[in-house]
């Protein structure tokens, strides 16, 4: 298969196995680009993408200008901080205007889970979902899967466990459906009552105890705490959450395996991971940001190949 059975990337759910495969092999390609002393490409030279990200964002924002601007793309940022937004405009009426600037392209990150979904059916444009509220995060998902494969050469037979924060994240999810395409096998784990009610109907167990987890899998990835996205209370501290949750390198050096040590970021250091385990070598973090790059050029390439030139 040399294309995408779809036209806009809005959730890991309607993507097919070939589909992340022909994504990982089409990373391969841009992966011995990013390190090599000329970092940019023409593929996307003649195409316009727009960054609209309604929600704070460090590495996810960057990586996907640097992955524009290494396939020579121009690139348009938007913030919604600024933005006729606050002034009552529609998001249809937003992204129609900046359409009409000739935009081929958009990137968006949303706090409402669907965004995505509501504007590609709205505009005539190629969609990527950069995280729409506590839904999907497609991309984290295909880097995190791409930087398993990468450390133990398939996805296939693996044992992944998600521990924290599961019922707020959009991370947690497309890992899920990500994970489970391509052949692993998933739990999460962590306190009751971040655990979503019917996230066992997903094919996915849960594992309250963290040791119990550890010992089970191959890979953990680790989750922070998303207190921007909790109205009320889901546990009685941080520091008591640390303590029946969080990994250091004490927990980790006892157990019978080697486990590999997985973040999407940002990291609450001393909270989820201590500093000890975060900067090991069990971790493959920075791993998974520098396959962040490569894996949205892929998938911004071929997206771009769905738009008639």
């Amino acid at each position: 298969m040399s294309n995408l059975s779809v036209d806009h990337l809005l959730g890991i759910k309607g993507l097919s196995r070939e589909d992340i495969e022909l994504i990982f092999t089409t990373a391969d390609n841009f992966k011995d680009v990013i390190n090599r002393p000329i970092k940019k490409v023409p593929s996307l030279r003649d195409i316009t993408i727009a960054n609209l990200f309604f929600e704070n964002s460090t590495r996810t924002k960057l990586s996907f200008e640097l992955a524009e601007k290494r396939l020579s793309a121009d690139v348009v940022n938007f913030s919604a901080s600024g933005s006729s937004l606050k002034k009552g405009e529609t998001l249809i009426d937003t992204v129609n205007n900046i359409l009409a600037m000739k935009v081929d392209m958009v990137v968006m990150r949303h706090p409402n889970p669907g965004a995505a979904v509501f504007l590609s059916r709205n505009v005539n444009s190629r969609i990527v979902n950069a995280g729409d509220g506590a839904h999907e995060h497609p991309t984290q998902a295909l880097l995190d899967t791409y930087s398993i494969r990468e450390k133990y050469g398939d996805v296939e037979g693996k044992k992944v466990v998600i521990v924290g924060d599961i019922v707020h994240s959009r991370v947690a999810l497309s890992n899920i459906f990500a994970l489970q395409k391509l052949g692993a096998t998933v739990k999460v784990c962590g306190p009751q009552t971040l655990i979503p009610k019917y996230i066992e109907d997903l094919g996915v167990e849960v594992e309250l105890d963290l040791r119990k987890a550890l010992e089970w899998c191959d890979i953990a990835n680790m989750l922070r705490i998303q207190l921007e996205r909790q109205d009320i209370k889901y546990f009685p501290s941080i520091r008591e959450y640390t303590m029946t949750y969080g990994v250091d390198a004490e927990l980790l050096n006892s157990l019978s395996k080697e486990v590999t040590i997985m973040h999407p970021g940002p990291i609450n250091r001393g909270v989820e991971i201590t500093s000890d385990v975060a900067d090991s070598d069990h971790a493959i973090i920075l791993n998974q940001v520098e396959n962040g790059v490569a894996i949205r050029m892929a998938v911004l390439y071929l997206l771009a190949e769905k738009i008639a030139r």
